[in-house]
């Protein structure tokens, strides 16, 4: 091929043996047997298995060098001995007598291993992220973002769509997280910022009369990290589109997403049409809006149960009465579990700030009753009830929860995804898809008692534009929707609010006048009037999606060069000083704290 390689690392094969040959590469791993030395040498593509014996004059230098140096060997091709044939690799039947090599990078003593997958602590893998990325797992990994990423550009091509780069440097958005901003030497005291997303130009697309949009387009936000969310920067595949309703987008999403899962796993799709879930729905079934519905375990809202004379539970008689509610999470044959399990559970929901889970067991012996602590307070006819409103049977367990809404939402979401994984209920072999639809247009805040935009105020609100009843906004509901997938969050989307004085009516009920809206969005409120299309689009994260697929927990896992927590490139150094000049040039100058 060239001076430093006939082949590369994955291509020899029994075909090729008597060939004379050059590789070059990594020193992955030594095996020193005395009389002849094992290396294996690693290239991006695979490994090739070399040999030298002590009698070649190379030995001793080969030997004694650090693991990791780069180098070139010349040599033949011979098979090995049917003992040692490694099916592992794809050049396992083979090796390569070394007849000469040389040194093309040498290699320090290294800080980590490069051979083995063994986590080590963040820091020592994102200063030397170069070394990391060497490794076997998430060099894999990386290279199978390159491929979805390739894949996805081919489909969305197919399926009619046009690429198109937006600007980096733009105005700050006054909703959302925080911005990155970026000063500007020509106009001083005056600044740009990096986009949290396209979400302004993508719609000026549109209005421009292109009809259908995507690019894999990076989103900068100022927010802390978690591990599916990189603090700083991460890519979506932005995509928007003229003309649809709700379910135009849908079916390109799904028809995407099905695609590109079944291309790149093994793992099985639940659905190949994805579920639509109302938000409310969700919220009471599963106590949150991204539900895994891997888990098949069910919340239920018990509440009237306690308004029964025949239950005597006081503590949450006394709470019901209070306006608190009461959720449940059926288990199905639980009743051979030891006390120990239900304990446990009831213990961990106090860990979470919860006031505990309430439970007990349904038996059957000559009459329905409920084995533990509480089993005592329900009758037979409140047992019976129960078994209705949830579903159950004898042998199931209830665990049960009392408090206001937005304290049992969060503990049953977080209790249904404790017990589902203690029971082994999750079927870890599996992608399951759905969709959240129905969000509503307001919110209250419980402390201001002010009136706000609960999602997206750029949406469409649902039903007859004539007919909606703004007097009570949160009955309101929106064209918003969200992609969810085994509990993660793909994707927030909607179908655009594309009519200027529909959009002032609603901003004036989450408190904007006009003029506030004119000054905050001029750019999207100006063009809107000068004729712009039905238009919906979403955005589904680059980095989760492959973070899914690669079956991996955490989002760094995915990416080739991310930040630490504290938003940190430890490997560059940055955020770091500037020196006095360039902030002099910026006409920026740097308050010292006290």
């Amino acid at each position: 091929m060239n001076k430093y390689r006939t082949h590369k690392c994955n291509e020899l094969r029994k075909e090729d043996v008597d060939k004379k040959i050059s590789l070059s590469g990594w020193i992955n791993k030594k095996r020193d047997h005395g009389n002849i030395l094992f290396i294996d040498l690693r290239d991006n593509y695979g490994v090739t298995q070399c040999i030298i014996d002590k009698d070649n004059k190379y030995f001793s230098d080969l030997e004694k060098m650090q693991l990791e140096t780069v180098i070139k060997v010349e040599g033949k091709v011979v098979n090995r001995s049917k003992e040692t044939i490694n099916s592992e690799i794809d050049t396992g039947e083979i090796e390569i007598v070394i007849e000469k090599y040389e040194v093309l990078g040498t290699c320090k003593e290294l800080p980590m291993p490069i051979f083995s997958d063994q986590e080590y602590a963040e820091e020592i893998r994102l200063k030397y992220r170069f070394l990391d990325l060497r490794r076997k797992k998430i060099h894999e990994n990386i290279i199978l973002r390159s491929k979805v990423i390739s894949y996805i550009r081919n489909e969305m091509t197919k399926l009619g769509f046009l690429e198109f780069q937006t600007p980096i440097l733009t105005s700050s958005s006054p909703e959302g997280a925080r911005d990155f901003l970026v000063p500007s030497r020509l106009n001083p005291g005056k600044f740009y910022a990096l986009p949290q997303a396209p979400q302004q130009f993508k719609q000026l697309i549109m209005v421009s009369g292109f009809d259908r949009y995507f690019q894999i387009a990076p989103c900068f936000r100022d927010e802390d990290a978690r591990a599916d969310r990189s603090p700083g920067e991460f890519y979506q595949l932005d995509l928007e589109m003229s003309f649809v309703e709700q379910e135009d987008v849908f079916n390109v999403v799904e028809k995407l997403m099905v695609n590109t899962f079944k291309n790149f796993s093994t793992k099985k799709l639940m659905f190949d049409k994805f579920p639509k879930i109302s938000y409310k729905e969700a919220m009471l079934k599963y106590g949150t809006d991204k539900p895994d519905l891997r888990n098949p375990l069910i919340v239920n809202d018990i509440t009237e149960i306690f308004t029964r004379k025949d239950v005597s539970f006081e503590i949450f008689k006394k709470l019901v009465k209070s306006g608190s509610k009461v959720r449940c999470i059926i288990t199905k044959n639980t009743k051979d579990k030891p006390r120990s399990f239900f304990d446990n559970i009831d213990k961990w929901a106090k860990e979470e700030g919860a006031s505990g889970l309430a439970y007990f067991t349904f038996e059957k012996d000559e009459d329905i009753s409920a084995k533990g602590p509480i089993g005592k307070f329900f009758s037979q006819d409140a047992l019976v009830e129960i078994m209705k409103k949830t579903n159950c049977e004898i042998g199931d367990s209830i665990f049960m929860a009392c408090g206001k809404q937005d304290e049992l939402e969060k503990i049953t979401a977080l209790a249904r995804d404790k017990i589902g994984r203690d029971l082994n209920l999750i079927d870890e072999n599996v992608f399951a898809f759905c969709w959240i639809v129905d969000y509503p247009m307001f919110e209250k805040d419980e402390s201001t008692n002010k009136i706000e935009f609960s999602h997206n105020p750029f949406s469409m609100p649902q039903g007859d534009l004539r007919e909606i009843d703004f007097e009570n906004p949160l009955d309101i509901l929106a064209y918003q929707y969200d992609i969810v997938c085994n509990g993660i969050e793909l994707s927030s989307g909607a179908i655009r609010n594309h009519k200027p004085e529909l959009m002032y009516k609603l901003f004036s009920i989450a408190g904007y006048d006009k003029k506030q809206v004119d000054e905050k969005f001029s750019g999207m409120i100006n063009a809107l009037s000068y004729g712009a299309p039905p238009h919906g689009g979403i955005a589904p994260g680059i980095d989760r999606i492959v973070m899914l697929i690669a079956n991996e927990k955490n989002i760094r896992e995915v990416t080739m060069f991310p930040m630490n927590q504290n938003a940190q490139d430890l490997m560059m150094n940055s955020p770091s000083e500037v020196n006095p000049d360039q902030l002099k040039e910026l006409n920026l100058a740097l308050k010292t704290k006290k």
